[in-house]
């Protein structure tokens, strides 16, 4: 790696990103943006009776919460944070297996959520994810606790891409299996960032 390359940050430093203030700065907007916009998708997702909205929803709420953490955490010693991300997982695993049960449980008395709105508060989601994305890309290849919040934004935007393909479906068909299907979709990756940010902190924690 040339020393321009390392000067940009491109790649991530986990050192850096315990004491760069641009670090905490990003984290910051992260947490701001997570939480607030939660709070308004979960009404969004009541007023549509959409439960792959209310799924992204807790989605938003939840890497909101992990994300204030992860700021508070940086100050901690790197055992610490590996804690922080254990419990990240472990906390995202749950929501998984929740969002999954709700779901099955939505599917015996189903009904087709509002499609327009649906759409509507998707792309409005997406474009609120990829901003967390582009604003915590550089720090991604951190920590674990540093990889757990990158994951989190990175898997909101994917989550928001299919709510809009199903809010498409569900206006064309007129069913709400695919508003069903995409909160299920949501929960798998909740299960496999868990598995990941596990994984990561519990090799970190054996290190140390």
């Amino acid at each position: 790696m040339n020393a321009s390359t390392e000067s940009c940050g491109c790649h991530g430093e986990p050192a850096r990103a315990q004491t760069d203030p641009a670090y905490r700065r990003a984290l910051l907007t992260v947490v701001v943006l997570n939480l607030g916009f939660g709070v308004a998708e979960l009404f969004g997702g009541f007023i549509a009776d959409s439960q792959a909205l209310k799924a992204d929803s807790l989605d938003f709420l939840g890497d909101g919460s992990i994300s204030l953490i992860g700021l508070l955490a940086l100050a901690w010693s790197a055992r610490a944070r590996a804690k922080v991300a254990l419990t990240q997982g472990l906390f995202l695993g749950a929501l998984g297996v929740g969002v999954i049960g709700f779901a099955i449980w939505r599917a015996l008395n189903a009904t087709a959520p509002d499609a327009e709105l649906m759409g509507t508060i998707g792309f409005v989601a997406l474009a609120i994810n990829v901003v967390s994305a582009l604003v915590l890309a550089r720090f991604r290849e951190g920590d674990a606790n540093v990889r757990a919040i990158w994951l989190f934004s990175r898997n909101d935007a994917l989550a928001n891409v299919a709510v809009i393909a199903a809010a498409g479906l569900v206006a064309w068909t007129g069913s709400a299996w695919p508003d069903l299907a995409v909160a299920g979709l949501i929960a798998l990756l909740f299960l496999h960032s868990a598995y990941e940010i596990v994984t990561g902190a519990r090799r970190e924690l054996g290190e140390r």
